[in-house]
């Protein structure tokens, strides 16, 4: 029995045994997202209640948890790491009439649902959904299945980038590994761990960005943000890094088209410990001399890619630098309740823009703009600064070295102590001077105060529009600190001007 929904993209395996049929388990649960509808399809004993099981035992991390089946209860609720999951049987239901009895309407909207015998719900499924159809094949055993994976709206895409990931996998030589999600973070990105052999690597699944709308000049936010559309600068700045004798991730596998990785598993060793993380000092060392060795470094914009494509870096620019901080004006404001005139926005833009010209005319090198304790490994058994392992530069830019140490001692995530930045700030000064005593310490210094009040601006207006537009409210906890922070930079005498516009526009600052 088939659900009515017409139309549809998907693809058809054959399941020769359980291990088949849990291998496609997992390429389903890769791209599952809190809020899908799976509709799970077939006749008695063609293999749906095993199925959901199997997929909610793997999005657990627990594979004896108990699940039993709905088929009496109707509906079975469960809170998991990844998402709350509800599994339901339809197959006791006259029809659709009794949906509202059984509570259908008032699923939560965040929870992924898994649905039996969705016939019995004819004409009243949402048009966004995958379905799994399971059909007896008896001439080929006991055991033998087929399955027929269908998007319907917006979820036809993610049926073909199931098809895609299996061939992938398999072609690659890692369609027999086991795979284990890893928690992401706010990127649309997502990786698993792979084992196979006794090794252990990484698939980054990475699809391209699709733009926004336009937001200036016809443009949008991320082209102005210079944010990477494919894994190409991915790619580009690993083997960059390498080859600078940097401990980026080998690229072991890749189909740059498709958006699909195999990388160097660079271990769990984090540069945080406690609860709350905090940071380890001897790491956040490593980490400043990463950076000293990094920006000692003659570095160009141009990097190969392959043999016959190389891949330039976008500067830095002005334009890029003020679309970030108005981000506090267009999210950060409108959470707290408050929005500023026009004139006060202009005023906020052209204070900025003084701010910011030392920034954009200062010599340039590799900026990979996400440098901080969510992005690095330890690697014990490396030296120097190769012990620091590299996760996240795909949108790396050329511009003023001191971002990414601001990016790093004023870490969103994790509470850096201002003595412990002030610290750490020195020991990268002082061996910038130790390596060329023309470097500019009381300048660098200024910009730093500069970029970490621009990085900070941007972050509470990003927090506030994961919470806003995307229903991932988790990330507001993160505002009283980058709040600090931004306090914090603000401080430097050369700020004074924006200083005052932040204590007139954003008074909750001193109280978030």
């Amino acid at each position: 029995m088939f659900p009515t929904t017409s139309g549809g993209s998907g693809f058809t395996v054959s399941l020769a045994d359980e291990q088949a049929t849990h291998r496609l388990m997992v390429d389903v649960a890769a791209l599952v997202e809190p809020g899908d509808l799976i509709t799970l399809s077939g006749d008695l004993g063609a293999g749906k209640t095993t199925f959901a099981r199997a997929l909610i035992r793997h999005l657990a991390g627990d594979e004896t948890i108990e699940v039993p089946s709905p088929s009496f209860t109707l509906m079975q609720a469960y809170e998991l790491p990844r998402c709350a999951v509800i599994h339901a049987d339809l197959y006791r239901l006259s029809g659709p009439s009794e949906l509202a009895e059984l509570g259908f309407d008032d699923m939560p909207e965040r929870a992924l649902i898994l649905l039996e015998w969705p016939d019995r719900a004819a004409g009243f499924l949402p048009a966004d959904r995958l379905d799994i159809a399971f059909t007896l094949s008896p001439q080929h055993g006991e055991t033998f299945r087929n399955a027929r994976i269908t998007g319907y709206g917006k979820m036809a895409a993610r049926a073909e980038r199931i098809a895609r990931l299996r061939n992938f996998i398999d072609t690659s030589g890692f369609g027999e590994a086991s795979r284990a999600h890893i928690q992401g973070d706010a990127s649309t990105r997502s990786y698993e761990r792979l084992l196979l052999d006794g090794q252990s690597y990484i698939l980054m699944n990475s699809p391209r960005r699709p733009d926004g709308p336009p937001v200036r000049d016809g443009k949008p936010y991320s082209a102005i943000a210079h944010l990477a559309e494919d894994v190409t600068p991915f790619v580009a700045m690993a083997n960059a890094l390498r080859e600078h004798g940097f401990s980026a991730p080998a690229v072991i596998h890749s189909d740059r088209d498709a958006g699909l990785l195999i990388l160097e598993d660079l271990g769990t060793e984090l540069f945080v410990d406690g609860e709350p993380p905090a940071p380890i000092e001897e790491r956040y060392e490593a980490a400043v001399d990463f950076l000293v060795a990094l920006h000692g470094d003659t570095l160009g914009p141009v990097i190969p890619v392959t043999a016959n494509l190389d891949y330039t870096l976008p500067r830095y620019d002005m334009d890029a630098l003020l679309i970030e901080v108005e981000l506090l004006a267009d999210w950060y404001l409108p959470l707290l309740g408050t929005s500023v005139t026009p004139g006060k926005r202009d005023l906020y833009i052209a204070l900025w823009r003084d701010a910011l010209l030392p920034t954009v005319e200062s010599a340039q090198t590799w900026v990979l703009r996400d440098f901080h304790s969510p992005n690095l490994m330890w690697l014990s058994d490396r030296r120097d600064t190769a012990r620091v392992g590299l996760l996240d530069f795909q949108d790396a830019l050329m511009g003023h070295p001191a971002y990414d140490l601001a990016s790093l001692l004023q870490d969103a995530r994790v509470d850096v102590p201002e003595m412990m930045e002030i610290s750490l700030l020195s020991r990268y000064t002082r061996a910038r001077l130790a390596a060329n005593p023309t470097f500019d310490a009381p300048a660098f210094a200024r910009v730093y105060s500069t970029l970490a009040a621009q990085r900070a601006s941007k972050i509470l207006g990003i927090f506030a529009r994961l919470d806003r537009r995307d229903g991932k409210p988790q990330y507001l906890r993160h505002l009283p600190r980058v709040g600090a922070y931004l306090q914090r930079a603000l401080a430097h005498p050369a700020l004074g001007p924006l200083n005052a516009w932040y204590g007139a526009n954003v008074p909750a600052l001193k109280t978030i």
